[in-house]
């Protein structure tokens, strides 16, 4: 690892490589029947709070969270883009965060302010600031035991996609983003987004069949996992469902107490 005074974009770049699960441990949980569950969240918050903020701190990035299986990177993009334009037309002093996933050219795509990939300079800043804080935490705390199914301690710093998402929060507080646009990873539930509590609002996308082995193989079960997402005291909305995708989510959101609005198409679109 390069020294401190001389981390570049590119040693952020290998760090974060480094941290992408081997295919055989992949298999190996495969196998296991291990899939993402509740202590996915807890470790997500654990590694929040080792580099300094708690759960209550995203509050003030105002998020909209977005879940689905067809559509929910579009959402994110359009939701983002409309807000923008409101900045604009209203020439409202706002600053707006987007963490979408997967990147196609440059990671960097995945955090966005205003628009724009954060630069390099950022990007590598904010990396090694989250790296060192779980480091030295790590140093101070000894290893953390989160999945006692793994029969090993849980690693000092998340895996690839968990980190950028950590990542996210860090660059997107630190910077003063005054909403920010969130899209899911893998399901809802127990995605690494999911960390927060008190969401702006939240949406769901179509719903289809999609990482079958984590989520399960009927739509209900997806739909399920998707409408984690909805937190009691915040808005949520979804588009025209399947009918038993739709019947899930009315349930998940009766049992958390949200009201769930459905929308339709839009005439201007038809």
């Amino acid at each position: 690892m390069a020294t401190q005074t001389s981390r570049t974009y590119n040693d952020a770049i290998d760090a974060l490589n480094s941290l992408q699960t081997p295919y055989a441990i992949i298999e190996a949980r495969r196998k296991a029947g291990i899939r993402p569950d509740a202590t996915s969240i807890a470790e997500m918050r654990l590694y929040l709070r080792r580099i300094g903020y708690s759960p209550s701190d995203l509050d003030r990035l105002n998020i909209l969270h977005v879940a689905g299986t067809k559509g929910k990177g579009s959402t994110c993009a359009f939701t983002a883009s409309i807000l923008a334009h409101y900045q604009r037309a209203h020439l409202v002093p706002r600053k707006i965060g987007l963490f979408t996933s997967p990147h196609l050219i440059a990671v960097r795509e995945r955090i966005r302010i205003d628009g724009a990939p954060v630069s390099e300079e950022l990007f590598a800043r904010y990396f090694f600031e989250v790296w060192d804080r779980l480091g030295d935490a790590e140093e101070r705390e000894g290893p953390m035991m989160i999945d006692e199914r793994l029969g090993v301690p849980t690693s000092p710093r998340p895996i690839y996609s968990r980190y950028l998402t950590l990542m996210s929060y860090h660059v997107f507080l630190q910077e003063g983003i005054d909403v920010a646009v969130y899209e899911t990873g893998i399901g809802g539930e127990y995605d690494a987004t999911n960390i927060v509590e008190r969401p702006l609002a939240s949406g769901i996308s179509t719903l289809g069949i999609d990482h079958v082995f984590a989520l399960g193989g009927t739509v209900e079960k997806i739909a399920w996992h998707k409408a984690g997402i909805m937190k009691p005291g915040s808005a949520a909305f979804t588009i025209e469902q399947l009918p038993e995708a739709a019947r899930v989510l009315q349930e998940r959101a009766d049992a958390k107490g949200v009201p769930l609005k459905v929308l339709g198409v839009d005439p201007r679109l038809q």
